[in-house]
C-alpha cells in the first residue's frame, strides 16, 4: 500500500468522461476542464477534434493510444511534472473502461501526480440502469474474443456465475457472439441487449437468449452499432452443507411416507451420515409435524 502527495508544482491530470452517443450528456464540469488545462490527451484525435469543436472548444490534442502509450506516457508524465494541467479522453464515455490509459493513470499515481476522475456516460452503466435484470451485483467482462474456441471457453467458464454478466460487442461479431452464448449459457438463459445507446435508434431488445438470437436473426437490419450484452446470472447453488441438509430432509420425508417410528428413522439417518441422533430426532419431529 503507498500514499502518494501531489509534488510540489506539477500539474494534474483529469479524466474526462465524454457523451457515449448523445452531446447534451456532457457535463458542464467537463466542458469547463476541457477548455482550461493545456492539453487534451486522446485516444483518436481525430475522433475528438469534431467533439470539442462542437462545444466551441480550440484545445492542443496529443493521441494515447493501444500502440503509443508506453512512450507517449513518459512525455505527458514530463509535462505535468513541468507544471502543465492535461485532460484524458477516450473516444466515448469513461477513459480506462475498455479503453488505453491506465499505463499512464498508474504511472502518475507512482510519480505523486495528481489524478482527479470527472465523473459522466459509461456504457456499461447506462445499459444496466435501463435493462431490468440484477444490478445489486454484476460482472463487466469487455469485448470477447475474436477466436470462437477462445470466446466459447471464456464463456462456459462465466456458466455459473451468479452476478449479472456484461459485455461489450461490435456488429461483425454480435451474431457470432449469440450463437456461442446459446451454446455455453443455453436456450432460457435471460439477455437484454442494447444498442445505440443514447442515440437516436436507441433500442433494448430482452427475452430468452433463442429468442433474442432469432430477432436479430429476422432483422439483420439492426445489427448494427454498438452494443452492450447482458445475461442474468445463474441461479444460486446451496452450499454443499446445505445440500446435503436438503437431501437428509428428503430421505427423512420419504421413510415418514413409509410410516416409519421416529425413533428407528433418526437411528437409520444417525448411521448413515455420522451425525447425533438428538438433533436429527428433533428434525424428525419437526418434519412429521409439517
Amino acid at each position: 500500500m503507498s500514499f502518494h502527495s501531489q509534488v510540489a508544482s506539477t500539474g494534474t491530470l483529469y479524466v474526462v468522461a465524454t457523451p457515449i452517443g448523445n452531446l447534451a450528456d456532457i457535463t458542464r464540469r467537463a466542458v469547463e476542464t476541457l477548455e482550461k488545462v493545456d492539453w487534451v490527451a486522446a485516444e483518436d484525435t481525430r475522433h475528438s477534434k469534431p467533439l470539442l469543436q462542437a462545444l466551441g472548444i480550440n484545445q492542443t490534442l496529443i493521441s494515447l493510444h493501444e500502440h503509443n502509450e508506453l512512450q507517449r506516457s513518459e512525455q505527458l508524465l514530463a509535462k505535468l511534472k513541468n507544471g502543465e494541467n492535461g485532460a484524458l479522453i477516450s473516444d466515448a464515455g469513461t477513459p480506462l473502461i475498455n479503453d488505453p490509459g491506465y499505463y499512464l493513470v498508474k504511472l502518475l499515481r507512482d510519480e505523486g501526480v495528481d489524478v482527479v476522475p470527472l465523473p459522466g456516460p459509461s456504457a456499461v452503466i447506462t445499459a444496466l440502469s435501463a435493462a431490468g435484470l440484477p444490478t445489486d451485483r454484476f460482472t463487466y467482462e469487455g469485448f470477447l474474443p475474436a477466436r470462437a474456441s477462445k470466446r466459447l471457453a471464456c464463456l462456459e467458464n462465466l456458466a455459473a456465475e451468479v452476478r449479472t454478466l456484461v459485455f461489450y460487442e461490435s456488429p461483425h461479431r454480435m451474431m457470432d457472439c449469440l450463437q456461442s452464448m446459446l451454446t455455453a449459457f443455453g436456450n432460457e438463459r435471460e439477455i437484454v441487449v442494447a444498442r445505440e445507446l443514447t442515440k437516436k435508434f436507441e433500442q433494448f431488445i430482452s427475452g430468452s437468449l433463442k429468442e433474442v438470437y432469432g430477432y436479430f436473426e429476422d432483422n439483420s437490419d439492426k445489427v448494427r452499432g454498438e452494443f452492450v450484452l447482458m445475461l442474468k446470472g445463474a441461479p444460486e447453488q446451496p452450499h454443499s452443507g446445505e445440500a446435503a441438509s436438503i437431501e437428509q430432509d428428503k430421505m427423512i420425508q420419504v421413510m415418514l411416507k413409509q410410516a416409519l417410528p421416529v425413533k428407528q428413522i433418526s437411528e437409520i439417518i444417525a448411521e448413515l451420515t455420522g451425525q447425533k441422533k438428538k438433533p436429527i430426532y428433533q428434525r424428525v419431529l419437526e418434519l412429521k409435524q409439517e
